[in-house]
């Protein structure tokens, strides 16, 4: 009993009080140090980058109807936004990006699954949508236009056929990679083929479908613009041809960076999808971009 009473002193330490741990809170984010660097970092770029174009284009004597001052582009900004119905433009861009992506995702994801589990049909059909791939997707948005009209139909459709190949040759490459040995098991399990390509088929195809939705959600953008720059009369493409008829750059410079928002935010809800379903694969085998 001394003994173990000795041992029990012992183990403390002086003054008798055990140090307890800090608590932490379920859920609770955990923020580290690298974390924080990068994000300075980033924003360290951004200001030297904006301060730059604040005080270089005077510096070298560049006029403002070449390269506005971010001052100047702020206050254009600041009239279109209460003048110029720009939120009314941007929110029908964002609409037409939206739809357009998820329609020529969808289609690229069926394509490429089909084409993925029927060798016979990507014989059949891949020269006719490797043609419809190397035809440039602006000599189609006039011929849209004289079919649909000038409405939001034409910019979808630009932005369909802008996203449908990338989607389309991961999610072929990523059904035509499955491991063999995965597919064996669940047949040996009398498994159906329905149930074969739900539990291996497509949850091995998700990284890579995720991959091309990424390259798709930037792709969607360029495809609703070129749209609307070819045959729009509302949209951020509008805004930007109206804007570059009147020489007025700082109104261009508007209508891109509410284009690049629009890409971010879809880039943005892509990676977020990603990592709610995709959790279980390490970090270190995913890009941080």
């Amino acid at each position: 009993m001394s003994s173990v009473s000795s041992t029990a002193g012992l183990s403390s330490p002086a003054g008798g009080a055990q140090p307890k741990p800090s608590p932490i809170k379920a859920g609770e984010p955990k923020v580290s140090k690298r974390q924080v660097v990068t994000v300075s970092s980033s924003v360290a770029v951004l200001v030297v980058f904006l301060a730059a174009w604040q005080w270089l284009p005077g510096w070298f004597g560049m006029p403002e109807f070449v390269l506005p001052k971010f001052t100047t582009v702020v206050q254009e900004a600041m009239h279109m936004w209460t003048n110029g119905g720009f939120m009314e433009h941007f929110w029908i861009t964002a609409l037409e990006v939206v739809v357009g992506f998820a329609l020529g995702a969808l289609l690229g994801l069926g394509v490429g699954v089909v084409l993925g589990l029927s060798p016979m049909a990507e014989s059949v059909l891949s020269p006719y949508i490797l043609a419809l791939q190397i035809a440039p997707k602006v000599a189609f948005a006039p011929l849209f236009v004289m079919w649909l009209g000038y409405t939001v139909y034409p910019k979808i459709l630009v932005a369909i056929l802008i996203v449908f190949f990338p989607i389309m040759i991961n999610v072929l490459s990523a059904i035509r990679t499955v491991d063999p040995d995965m597919v064996n098991l669940v047949r040996t399990l009398n498994a159906s083929r329905w149930q074969i390509f739900r539990l291996v088929e497509f949850p091995s195809s998700l990284p890579s479908l995720f991959s091309g939705l990424r390259i798709g959600a930037t792709l969607a953008v360029v495809g609703v613009t070129v749209g609307e720059l070819v045959g729009g009369n509302m949209g951020l493409g509008f805004l930007l041809v109206d804007a570059e008829g009147q020489g007025n750059t700082a109104g261009v410079f508007v209508a891109i960076i509410g284009l690049t928002i629009i890409g971010i935010a879809a880039y943005a809800a892509v990676v977020w999808a990603e990592r709610r379903y995709l959790h279980y694969i390490p970090r270190a085998t995913t890009t941080t971009i």
